[in-house]
């Protein structure tokens, strides 16, 4: 039968806080945390770019119209489907007005020759 040499190391009470680790965090889920992206700015432009027409035009997420919600929101723009109406119809007008405009002038044109 052979001996096994045992060797036991003894602390005081002060020393025993100091060394031994008496919170069991060993047995606790340590959290890990997520490495930081490691692409800048510009790398998202170039990709958003990249991606610009897969990107679907509407939808309740992953959509240009979410992306544009999201940014409407963070500037405190309100995007009213009204108010862009509204102002489309005005440019349509005003479209409408230089059209008469030109051919009224182009009527006087022939007349005047």
């Amino acid at each position: 039968m052979s001996q096994i040499p045992i060797e036991k190391q003894v602390f005081n009470k002060d020393q025993f806080g100091k060394v031994i680790d008496t919170q069991f965090s060993q047995l606790l889920n340590q959290q890990v945390e997520a490495p930081t992206p490691t692409f800048t700015l510009e790398d998202f432009f170039t990709l958003y770019e990249q991606l610009f027409y897969q990107i679907p035009k509407e939808g309740d997420a992953e959509s240009h119209r979410y992306i544009l919600q999201k940014e409407a929101d963070y500037l405190g723009v309100i995007i009213s489907q009204e108010d862009i109406q509204a102002l489309l119809d005005e440019i349509t007008a005003l479209r409408q007005q230089v059209l008469d405009s030109q051919t009224a002038l182009n009527e006087l044109k022939q007349v005047s020759r």
